[in-house]
């Protein structure tokens, strides 16, 4: 990064000119404000590194001027005890961070390499808006990764047909939505698209919501009643779960795709069946077929052209796109888009998602409600994501709701600041924990500096063991 260090004293100007360079950032130095305020006309800065109290212009001056007129610039400030309150109110007006001196050059470094997360994670989020925003409208599969631009591929080829698609891959991987491009882009795009999940229905009701039934077809059968293949005559009907299809529905749907006609259960009426048939599974039907459980000939006519959609864990580069994706879906309109913390981001990139897509909109879905539009830390992430309890969790030692609600619990019930503090000293331990006792680590899942912390274990008597 290109760094301004702006201080009065020489000594201070040196040492940590030397860490930071040795640290591969490029430093410019300033004695006081107004030197710091030509260089930052002059060059491009990413980050000032000031002292409060310097000669002519002071650094909270500085900052205010930076934060006017150059906001992308970043500012930490370094401050001696007694301007501690200083430094807190600029952070509250937009400064990074605070440094009391004298302190840890490491510490420095730490705080840096934090900013330099963020940057990469604003960055990377920047590109994925930007090329969501470039996108075709109509495009409903979000992803630029080589094998989700393969599988685009393909399936504006097989749109084209007329030909049965199956769709394979795992539970969450958005079959549903593929299977909807494909009719998006077909010539039958007009027509009307209906989705029937295989597995919903019990074996006695599946043949009569497929091909419909007359009245007094079956017990319940009070009135006659279309099915999904007469409802979708024009259009597309999309099979989810065809492997759960029981053996007499497999039948009668062999025959509709080998003589395009069907009979509506309690008739002996035909009717031509005007559909294109796109199926699905998360099932091996190589496996079906071997166990006798799904029939050969079907599967043949249902897999003329196939699709098979990757598992999010091999589209790893298409994770910023789908973060920001389901940010602006869930964010409602004119509210701001929360950014995420780096712990938060790269708690999402190591995790392996074996739920997929769907998996990974949930926990942005329940990220943006419970962030409040603020930015999105660990806690706000789903427990298997981020290894953290769920902040709306009590501790273990407290009462559930609701079960105080005598007097002999009553009796055992503390005030609600002692309640608080219990709270805080468990969360406090749970962190340390999942941080495996690293206090930088600890306060990242925390979003809070470590100085903060080292106060909060000290003021709960939680030691260094």
């Amino acid at each position: 990064m290109k760094i301004l260090l702006a201080d009065d004293e020489p000594t201070i100007r040196l040492s940590v000119t030397d860490a930071l360079e040795e640290a591969g950032h490029t430093v410019r130095t300033a004695k006081d404000g107004h030197d710091a305020w030509d260089v930052i006309i002059d060059e491009h800065i990413d980050l000032v590194l000031t002292d409060i109290r310097m000669p002519r212009m002071d650094g909270l001056s500085l900052f205010r001027r930076i934060r006017s007129e150059h906001p992308q610039i970043d500012v930490i400030l370094m401050t001696a005890y007694a301007e501690i309150d200083d430094a807190v109110a600029a952070m509250k007006d937009g400064a990074l961070d605070y440094l009391t001196k004298p302190f840890d050059v490491e510490e420095l470094l730490v705080r840096i390499g934090r900013l330099q997360e963020r940057r990469g994670l604003e960055a990377e989020l920047e590109a994925a808006r930007t090329e969501l925003d470039r996108r075709d409208p109509g495009r409903m599969i979000v992803g630029d990764s080589p094998s989700m631009l393969r599988l685009l591929s393909v399936v504006e080829t097989v749109a084209d047909s007329e030909a049965p698609v199956l769709i394979t891959g795992e539970s969450g991987t958005g079959k549903e939505l593929v299977a909807r491009t494909v009719h998006q882009l077909s010539p039958r795009r007009d027509g009307p698209f209906i989705a029937v999940n295989c597995a919903a229905f019990p074996e006695t009701l599946l043949e009569a919501e497929l091909f419909g039934h007359e009245r007094g077809a079956f017990t319940g059968a009070h009135q006659a009643r279309e099915g999904r293949f007469q409802a979708a005559a024009g259009g597309t009907l999309f099979l989810d779960e065809i492997a759960e299809i029981p053996s007499t529905a497999q039948a009668k749907l062999l025959r509709v795709l080998q003589d395009g006609m069907f009979e509506p259960l309690g008739t002996n009426r035909t009717v031509q069946a005007d559909v294109r048939i796109v199926s699905a599974t998360h099932r091996d039907l190589r496996e079906r077929i071997q166990d006798g459980r799904f029939r050969e000939d079907l599967y043949y006519r249902l897999n003329v052209l196939d699709l098979h959609i990757p598992p999010l864990r091999e589209r790893r580069t298409d994770l910023p796109m789908l973060v920001e994706h389901f940010l602006q879906k869930y964010v409602r309109p004119g509210r701001r888009i929360p950014s995420l913390a780096p712990a938060a981001f790269a708690a999402l990139t190591e995790y392996p998602f074996p739920g997929n897509v769907r998996e990974l909109e949930h926990a942005i879905h329940r990220a943006v409600v419970l962030s409040r539009g603020e930015t999105i830390e660990m806690p706000h992430l789903p427990e298997p994501i981020s290894g953290t309890s769920d902040p709306g969790e009590p501790p273990p030692s407290a009462e559930p709701a609701g079960h105080a609600t005598n007097g002999a619990h009553a009796d055992s019930l503390v005030t609600l600041q002692d309640a608080a503090k219990a709270f805080e000293r468990e969360y406090l331990l749970r962190a340390l924990k999942a941080a495996e006792g690293k206090k930088s680590r600890a306060a990242e899942l925390l979003g809070i500096s470590r100085k903060n912390l080292w106060e909060k274990l000290r003021a709960h008597q939680i030691q260094e063991s």
